[in-house]
């Protein structure tokens, strides 16, 4: 019945697009149905330079230690250029919805004028199983996913240089994929991905005390104080901005307040905001509340974000490591706010035990046995504290972005520092790069 349909849906391309004087990749197509556990949803031709654009749905086991168990699809994209051409294969960390458009094309994609696989996380988005079986959201499942998609789509690209990538969770689970199976693709690189050691990770703490200039650092210990010290205030104008918005809290507006206050000075850095913005104490009251949501956001410990963001929460807090808050420094200031490590995203009746080994082993690797990696990191970032140790393995790159936040990418680096991955990546996979394609 599949082939059928495919193969109507094809005429039916062919057929439209001979009208508008295109023609589908009929033979391509083909080949992707003809992959096994491989349902075509969606074919479109390609734009940004692509030829061609398919949505697929890639059966995969639940638990890749039982491949004859339970089963769920997850939803890959393919952006199709030249079979000539390196492939791009990024590992997303959560939804991969943005790329469901035939003009998306990641920068390394743009940089090596490649062919892309996206591929959405397990658990996210479109990619769930019919039960959230939540033993079985973990790193190593989730490598075999991105595995199992390469060994597939290696039957379209059997002679190409691979690479894989990621930003953020994306990132970590680049270098987790690489990690598991290291010779999938050629090279990984990761953007402002930590490694993090505990489900708190403490590097955080001394580095939010030192990150920037020491004023800046001081102006954002005032605004949170002033916010904490005039909360009775401040709360009402926090309740009608969060009802306005519709979000609701299960542990209650005040404790959320205050957790909102303390997560401020990461959000801060990790998205490079202005020094100057932060309000003083003659900032009218509702001006300091809206300025807390536009930096921290209201919506981050809301019930309304819960179901979406729950997987990573799981994963963050059994394997993969989150950060906490130090109450500590408000001189008891916190008073409706009881768990600042964030277990009460943990779905209800999960395991909450912490798997510390994972990271251990990650670890190593990057230290003794990784090559042909390169992690890119903002200075001014939170999550650059736990980065990468890589700086004594030879074989593989680490870049910081001088006063980067955690929008640092390739083409927003000084001209020394993109040159630097230019060069490597050229070194490693022996194509081109395209310097000028963001001028």
């Amino acid at each position: 019945m599949k082939r059928v349909l495919l193969t109507v849906v094809a005429t039916f391309f062919v057929a439209f697009t001979f009208a508008q004087q295109d023609e589908v990749n009929v033979r391509l197509l083909k080949k992707i149905d003809r992959l096994e556990g491989v349902e075509v949803i969606k074919y479109e031709k390609g734009q940004a330079g692509f030829e061609d654009f398919f949505e697929l749905a890639v059966t995969q086991p639940l638990d890749h230690n039982n491949p004859d168990g339970e089963t769920f699809t997850q939803r890959v994209f393919v952006s199709h250029r030249d079979k000539s051409q390196p492939v791009v294969f990024v590992t997303e960390g959560y939804t991969a919805r943005y790329a469901d458009n035939p003009a998306y094309a990641n920068e390394l994609t743009r940089y090596l004028q490649a062919n892309q696989i996206v591929v959405e996380h397990r658990f996210f988005d479109e990619s769930v199983p019919d039960s959230l079986q939540w033993e079985y959201l973990t790193v190593a499942n989730a490598a075999a996913d991105h595995h199992h998609v390469v060994e597939l789509l290696r039957n379209i690209y059997k002679k190409n240089k691979w690479l894989n990538t990621g930003i953020s969770k994306g990132g970590q689970t680049a270098t987790y994929h690489r990690f598991f199976y290291p010779e999938d693709v050629d090279v990984t690189v990761g953007y402002v991905c930590p490694i993090n050691f505990s489900r708190e990770e403490q590097r955080i703490y001394p580095f939010l005390q030192n990150v920037g200039p020491e004023g800046c650092r001081q102006k954002i210990k005032n605004y949170q104080d002033y916010m904490l010290e005039n909360k009775k205030d401040f709360l009402p104008i926090f309740d009608y901005l969060v009802e306005k918005k519709g979000l609701t809290y299960s542990m209650g507006n005040e404790a959320v307040y205050e957790l909102v206050v303390c997560e401020y000075p990461f959000a801060f850095w990790q998205w490079g905001e202005d020094c100057n913005a932060i309000p003083g104490p003659k900032t009218m009251a509702k001006d300091a509340v809206k300025h807390l949501d536009e930096v921290a956001g209201f919506d981050f410990f809301a019930e309304e974000s819960k179901a979406a963001m729950q997987p990573f929460f799981y994963q963050a807090l059994t394997e993969i490591g989150m950060y906490g808050y130090d109450f500590s420094i408000f001189d008891g200031k916190i008073t409706a706010c009881t768990d600042n490590t964030f277990m009460f995203f943990m779905p209800e009746g999960a395991d909450t035990t912490y798997n510390y080994q994972t990271m251990r082993d990650v670890d190593h690797w990057i230290q003794n046995d990784a090559e042909k990696v390169i992690w890119i990191y903002g200075e001014y970032d939170p999550w650059s504290a736990p980065a990468a140790r890589a700086e004594g393995n030879d074989k593989v790159l680490k870049i910081i972005k001088p006063a980067g936040s955690h929008k640092t990418r390739i083409r927003n680096l000084p001209e020394e520092q993109k040159n630097q991955i230019f060069d490597h990546l050229e070194l490693w996979l022996s194509t081109p790069v395209y310097r000028d394609v963001f001028k």
